[in-house]
């Protein structure tokens, strides 16, 4: 972009000092009733796309983060009805009040959570110490063959969160004079608050990740995905510290970066990966130190977080690193499609439980390890640097497509990284709805056939059908990253765009850095 002038006090021009500091004027915004067709054709509801003459920017409180910020408001009310037919209660016939999950009701409304539950389950329904996770063991299948000591099974930072809102839950029924239901009702709704927080920040961090293009966000904002998936369980919160963790590096604060991540790994582990791509790309343009200062301060906050834990309670903190080395591939993983449709056995055949997978486990890390190199020698070897935002959203499609785990809810992990990455809105949105739609087909299979539910081939063709569209989400990045002039982030192709094309606008650093290390032919020190 130009860079901006103002008047010093000695009546000299003074140019701004860093490009990510630089205000933007309204004329420098992407307007996307100018280049989606999709944004275009929903205007003539309200008066069609915006003149060429508007005055853009002006107005005193409809900013572009509050339309947005409404507009995931809107979508987090919708996620919460969508789960509300699964807190209806009913009295039992001991005269207790329990929540109506008979007959499989969760399966039939399509409002199942593990929130609900895991209140039970993870023995959050205790008061006081008595449940404090990873202090707390219960035995399954006592006195059988392949009885098992059990812990919370959540990493340190959601365990933690699940317990301080099972006591507030608690402490909330216990008034007895403010208003309420049953205490897992209670525990959901406290939850879910708190979640529907942390998805706002996320919207925020990336609606300030997008500068030029800030209603791109609108797409993250008003995705399906949020509404079937963001109570399902606990995403939300790894999302806010990933998405918050680039913009502390756009910004240029690669410790507070660092911070964020290590954070956000110590909720669920995939904001740890972003760290991949910073490394490689501060080795391009020889910045490797500000992406070490990074990865050794997202080492520290994780640290912080967990050790405690893990001296205290070393059992209980092993026990999410255990039950993901012991679990077998899961329904939406593609080793369990194919060993469903094909009668294919398993790379370790028939297991007993509590039996560790290996060769699963290690043909899962090794795809994923290659499929990291791979996107590591992309990075390398493009004729331009890519983009943070097109490694970000390449490695952690990897490790979904390539691991045994895909949960319904981890498709939350692609929706701000996949708009930095991508931002055409009929694609993503064409692939949010795809994404959404596995969960009727799979709430239809666990209801059973028996009880007029789908049979497996319907849940796993749609899993097939979703990973098709997200490996081709890859296609069309791994493009743009070998011709840039296509990525409309860098070349936008509204007219009336008043700077020149940006080279990362998520890059902090790395922007219009010029390339120290380059594989392949050619130029060993490249323009960014």
């Amino acid at each position: 972009m130009a860079r901006s002038k103002r008047e010093s006090a000695g009546g000299e021009p003074e140019v701004a000092a860093r490009p990510d500091n630089r205000t933007l004027s309204p004329s420098d915004r992407v307007v996307p009733t100018w280049t989606e067709g999709v944004a275009r054709q929903a205007s003539r509801t309200v008066g069609g796309p915006l003149g060429r003459h508007a005055v853009i920017g002006r107005h005193w409180f409809w900013t572009p983060l509050r339309v947005v910020l409404l507009l995931a408001v809107l979508t987090l009310a919708a996620g919460w009805l969508a789960k509300s037919p699964c807190l209806q209660t009913y009295t039992d016939d001991a005269g207790e009040t329990a929540l109506d999950w008979r007959d499989g009701r969760q399966y039939q409304a399509f409002c199942y959570s593990d929130t609900v539950p895991l209140f039970a389950a993870e023995r959050l329904d205790r008061p006081g110490l008595q449940g404090f996770p990873y202090a707390t063991s219960w035995t399954v299948d006592e006195g059988a063959a392949d009885e098992q000591v059990r812990y919370m099974e959540y990493p340190v930072l959601t365990g933690l969160f699940q317990w301080v809102n099972a006591q507030t839950a608690q402490a909330w029924a216990a008034t007895g004079w403010l208003p309420g239901t049953s205490p897992v009702a209670v525990y959901f709704d406290v939850t879910a608050w708190w979640l529907a927080l942390a998805w706002v920040v996320t919207i925020w961090a990336l609606v300030r990740l997008c500068r030029r293009r800030p209603w791109d966000a609108a797409i993250a904002a008003i995705s399906p995905l949020v509404v079937v998936h963001v109570f399902t369980n606990f995403d939300a919160l790894a999302t806010a510290a990933a998405t918050t963790g680039l913009l502390a590096w756009a910004r240029r604060r690669p410790v507070l970066a660092g911070v964020l991540l290590g954070i956000g790994g110590a909720a669920k582990f995939y904001p740890l990966f972003l760290l991949g791509p910073i490394l490689v790309l501060c080795l391009r343009v020889g910045r490797l130190r500000d992406g070490l200062r990074a990865a050794a301060a997202a080492a520290v906050s994780w640290a912080a977080i967990n050790a405690p834990i893990a001296v205290l309670y070393p059992d209980g903190w092993r026990e999410f690193f255990r039950l993901n080395r012991e679990r077998a591939a899961d329904p939406d993983s593609l080793y369990n499609v194919v060993s469903t449709l094909t009668g294919w056995p398993g790379f370790d055949r028939a297991l007993p439980p509590g039996q560790e997978p290996v060769v699963l486990n290690t043909a899962s890390g090794l795809l994923f390890g290659l499929a990291c190199a791979g996107i590591g020698w992309v990075a390398l070897a493009a004729p331009r640097r890519p983009r943070l935002a097109q490694l970000c959203f390449l490695v952690v499609c990897a490790f979904l497509l390539t691991s045994k785990v895909w949960s319904p809810q981890f498709s939350l992990w692609l929706v701000a990284l996949a708009v930095l990455a991508l931002p055409r809105w009929r694609l993503l949105l064409g692939w949010m709805v795809v994404d959404a739609l596995v969960w009727f087909p799979r709430m239809s299979f666990y209801l059973g056939v028996e009880r007029d539910g789908l049979p497996v081939e319907w849940f796993l063709g749609a899993v097939v059908l979703r990973d098709a569209v997200v490996v081709a989400l890859c296609v069309l990045v791994l493009r743009e990253i070998w011709r840039p002039e296509l990525d409309v982030v860098r070349h936008p192709t509204a007219p009336g765009i008043g700077t020149p094309p940006d080279d990362d606008p998520h890059g902090g650093v790395l922007d219009r850095a010029p390339d120290a290390l380059v594989l392949g032919p050619g130029s060993h020190s490249r323009p960014g």
